[in-house]
């Protein structure tokens, strides 16, 4: 069984920064590319940013600049340095990773985690 868990949101003002690591854990042979996306209530989830197992790095529009998105394959985890956050970087952040479980490759998600940029 893989899971993925997610850990640092919270609450921060407009400016601050917060950096979110997923951790994936179980039975897991292989992990390719690992991503960020987030979503408000009403909207779809849309992508933030995605990283290859060879670091190549890829980010949506809105937050090119101010994100960057890291992985640590020895300890099978993925980061999203957040700076200079925005009160519409407002959303649960969810983190996927497509795997290799031994017996097939799969998409993987988070439970999600709140971020919540205000003054």
């Amino acid at each position: 069984q893989v899971q993925l868990v997610e850990s640092g949101g919270g609450l921060v003002q407009p400016g601050g920064s917060l950096r979110l690591s997923c951790a994936a854990s179980g039975n897991i042979f292989s992990i390719y590319t690992m991503g960020w996306y987030r979503q408000v209530p009403g909207k779809q989830r849309e992508l933030v940013a995605t990283i290859t197992r060879g670091d190549t790095t890829n980010y949506a529009d809105s937050v090119k600049g101010r994100f960057t998105i890291s992985r640590d394959n020895a300890k099978k985890t993925v980061y999203l340095q957040m700076n200079s956050l925005k009160p519409e970087d407002t959303a649960v952040y969810y983190c996927k990773a497509d795997i290799n479980n031994w017996h097939q490759r799969s998409d993987y998600w988070g439970q999600g985690t709140q971020v919540t940029v205000s003054s």
